[in-house]
C-alpha cells in the first residue's frame, strides 16, 4: 500500500497495558490471563453487543475467579498505562497529518476513558456499544473509517489481538500486528508484520 492517510488502533492491547491490570485485578497473573483468554473468546463470539462489564463479570465467573475481580478492574480502570512508546509515537504521526483513530471492544464511558490514557488526542474513538457490535464483526471497522472519512485502502489497522487480524484484513485495510505478549495467530490472513513494538510494527509503513 502507499503511506496512508489514517491509522487506525486497537486500543486495551495495542496502545494501552490492560494485560497488567487484569493480572492484577485477579490477583495472580495465571488467573488473570485465564480470565482475559475467556473474556476475549466471549467477544468474538457473541457479535451483537451485550453490556461490556457483563461479558468481563461473566468471563470471571467461568474462568472461577470471584466477584471482587471484576470489581477492582473496573475500580482500577484509570490506571491503565500506555505501553512506553505510544505516545512518542502517536505525536509522531500527529505531526505528520495523519488521522488518528481508535475502535475498542468496550463501552462507551470506559472506552473514552481508556483512550485518554494514551496522552496524544485521537480524531476519532469508536466502541462497539455505540456501533452495537463487537470486533471482529466488520461494523465497527467500517465505523471508524466512515468517521474519519477514508477509504479502507486509505487505512492502516494496528491490531492488539489475533482476531482484529482477519476482521480488519476484511473490511479492506492492510493489517500490522502488535503482538505485544506474544499471543498465537488465529486461523486466516497473516498480518503484513508481526511485531513486540508499536514502533516496530509501524516502521516504514507511515
Amino acid at each position: 500500500m502507499a503511506y496512508p492517510k489514517a491509522v487506525v488502533f486497537d486500543l486495551l492491547t495495542a496502545l494501552l497495558d490492560s494485560w497488567s491490570l487484569w493480572d492484577a485485578s485477579a490477583g495472580d497473573k495465571r488467573l488473570g490471563r485465564r480470565w482475559r483468554a475467556r473474556y476475549l473468546e466471549l467477544t468474538y463470539g457473541c457479535g451483537a453487543y451485550q453490556p461490556y462489564e457483563e461479558l468481563v463479570a461473566k468471563a470471571a465467573r467461568e474462568a472461577g475467579l470471584p466477584s471482587a475481580a471484576p470489581a477492582a478492574l473496573h475500580a482500577d480502570w484509570d490506571s491503565l498505562a500506555a505501553w512506553p512508546e505510544v505516545p512518542g509515537v502517536l505525536s509522531g504521526l500527529r505531526a505528520r497529518g495523519l488521522g488518528l483513530g481508535v475502535v475498542t471492544n468496550c463501552s462507551i464511558e470506559l472506552g473514552r476513558r481508556a483512550a485518554a490514557r494514551c496522552g496524544v488526542p485521537f480524531d476519532v474513538v469508536v466502541t462497539a456499544e455505540e456501533v452495537g457490535f463487537y470486533k471482529p464483526r466488520p461494523e465497527p471497522y467500517r465505523a471508524v473509517l466512515a468517521a474519519l472519512d477514508v477509504d479502507a485502502r486509505d487505512a492502516l489497522f494496528v491490531a492488539g489481538s489475533s482476531a482484529d487480524v482477519p476482521g480488519a484484513t476484511a473490511v479492506g485495510m492492510t493489517v500490522v500486528w502488535h503482538n505485544r505478549i506474544g499471543l498465537p495467530p488465529r486461523p486466516g490472513p497473516a498480518p503484513k508484520r508481526d511485531a513486540a513494538t508499536l514502533d516496530a510494527a509501524l516502521d516504514g509503513l507511515v
